[in-house]
Parts: structure tokens; sequence; C-alpha cells
């Protein structure tokens, strides 16, 4: 998204999606910047009868109908697999998907750069532009959770690490929004997980600031002792057993640093013995020895 394309954004997001930002990013969608404005009932009407007609739409359509097919059957393994560890007695935490309204932003539209610029140059227009993205994602969070067995939301936490912005900065742009959206969600019944990519040692007054235990952290890098002593018995934590360790480590140093975990965060409960990153190509018996130290170590009422 171009700096000057936010009243664009912000006055109609399906249209400029549609129209500008899809076919700048994927030649597929190329024909869609040919088309009108879609903001009037009319004007979607006649669209979609354009479209229909013209024959730059059709190779645009043939490859969205091969991409949908592909991720068919990526989804049917992932439902198969979540099938067979529910039938094991496992709880399913597969449920909607959120960004917070910075990180939508950031990650998807302005990129790291120009949201950084924008908190600059035009702070007024980005505070307008994630007050919007609050109610577009709660809208659609909300209309899909129905499909899903679990009431988790999985919310992936980018650009509110402690390194990228200032404390101000976080309080101003980042945090009031994101706790907007969140409080929503909780209004719901929904239970928003959020995975803390970075540090989060600074921010951890700010993010107590919810309702208790309606939520769930998982951190990658935070102190997890500080965390617990500001948010113990306010709000369930997870993490942070590091890419780095399971790379690196042998599985004695991961049984040693999960009973570290366990033995700062666990006391008085709230607390899940987990990653903090995803991770390929480590070595199985690594994250075997996470298992095995929860069974043997990981047991309240010792």
């Amino acid at each position: 998204m171009r700096p000057e394309e936010y009243d664009a954004f912000t006055l109609n997001p399906a249209d400029y999606i549609i129209r500008r930002f899809l076919p700048r990013n994927w030649g597929a969608f190329s024909p869609l910047s040919g088309l009108g404005s879609f903001s009037s009932f009319q004007g979607i009407a006649y669209q979609a009868m354009a479209m229909a007609s013209m024959p730059d739409f059709r190779p645009m359509l043939e490859a969205i109908s091969e991409a949908s097919q592909a991720m068919v059957e990526w989804q049917s393994v992932v439902t198969e697999c979540s099938r067979a560890t529910q039938a094991m007695g496992y709880p399913s935490t597969e449920g909607g998907m959120a960004l917070s309204p910075f990180d939508t932003i950031a990650d998807l539209l302005r990129g790291t750069r120009g949201s950084s610029m924008d908190m600059y140059r035009q702070p007024e227009k980005l505070l307008e532009a994630t007050d919007r993205i609050v109610h577009l994602t709660l809208q659609s969070v909300l209309e899909n959770a129905g499909r899903f067995r679990s009431p988790f939301v999985f919310i992936p936490m980018h650009k509110g690490d402690d390194n990228f912005m200032s404390g101000p900065q976080f309080e101003k742009f980042y945090w009031p929004p994101f706790r907007k959206l969140l409080l929503g969600l909780i209004e719901e019944g929904l239970i928003p997980s959020m995975v803390v990519d970075g540090t989060y040692n600074r921010r951890l007054d700010f993010i107590k600031d919810l309702p208790r235990a309606s939520v769930v952290w998982t951190f990658e890098k935070t102190d997890m002792a500080l965390a617990k002593k500001v948010l113990g018995g306010h709000a369930c934590m997870a993490g942070n057993v590091t890419g780095s360790l399971l790379y690196t480590g042998t599985p004695e140093d991961v049984k040693k640093y999960c009973r570290w975990l366990i033995d700062t965060c666990a006391p008085g409960g709230g607390y899940i013995l987990s990653m903090g990153v995803t991770v390929d190509k480590v070595s199985p018996a690594n994250l075997q020895a996470i298992i095995e130290t929860a069974k043997e170590y990981g047991v309240y009422g010792r």
C-alpha cells in the first residue's frame, strides 16, 4: 500500500483491496485493476457481469481454481491430523485467526519500513486505519467462529516487540486498537491466544490490562520470571522453549531448561510448557525431551 492510499483503504477496504492492492501484488489478479468502483450496489452488480464477459478474466479464474484445489488438498491433510489427535483425547486449539490492527498494516499492507515512517509522517491516518481494522477483524472472526471446534483465536504478534517501537509508540499506535479487538473477542466468549514474537519485557504492564483469565500469552524471548511476576494469577502464559536451544542444545539441555520454566512459571497454575516459536529440521530427541519433562516433572501438587 502506498503512503497516499490510506483514505482509499479506510473509506472502502474491500474496494481498495480488490482494485488496487491485489492487482499490484499478484500478477494473476491484474485484470481487476481495470474495473470501476465497487463503492455502490449498482457498481457491484455491474462489475460482476463485466468480469464474467471479459476474456482477460478467464486466466485469473483458472488460477484461482487451481490454487483452491491445492488448498483443499492441504486442508484435507490438516483435517485428518486434527481428527486423529482429537480421537486420542487431545482438545483442539485450532480455532479462528486474527492479527493486531497495527500488524495488519505493517505485515500485509505498508510493510515494516512504511509503517515505521507513517508513525512519524502521518500518525492520524495510521490511527484511523487501525481503528477501522478493529471492526473489520472482529466481524471476520465472529462470522467464521462457528466453523471451528475451538474457542481459541490464534493471533501471531510481530511489530509490538520491545526492539521495534518505543514505549510511547506502543502505547499510542499498537496497544489501544489491539486491546479493543481483544475485548471484543472476549465479550463474544472467544479466547485470544497470542504468540508474541521477540521480547515483551517492557510491555507486560500494558498487556495485563485485560479481564482476568481471559487470554493466553505464548512468549518467545520474554523474561519468563518477570512475566510470571507481572501476569501470574491474572493471565495464562506459555513458552518459551527457544528455537536456538532446540537447534543447538542436547536433550539434557532442553530438559534442564524446561524444568527451570516449570519451577519458575508453574506455581499457582496458569502456565503451559511449550515452544515459543515454530521450528523445523531440529532433532526429534529435543522435541521428545519437552514432552518427557512435562510428563515427569510438570505435575501440580508435588
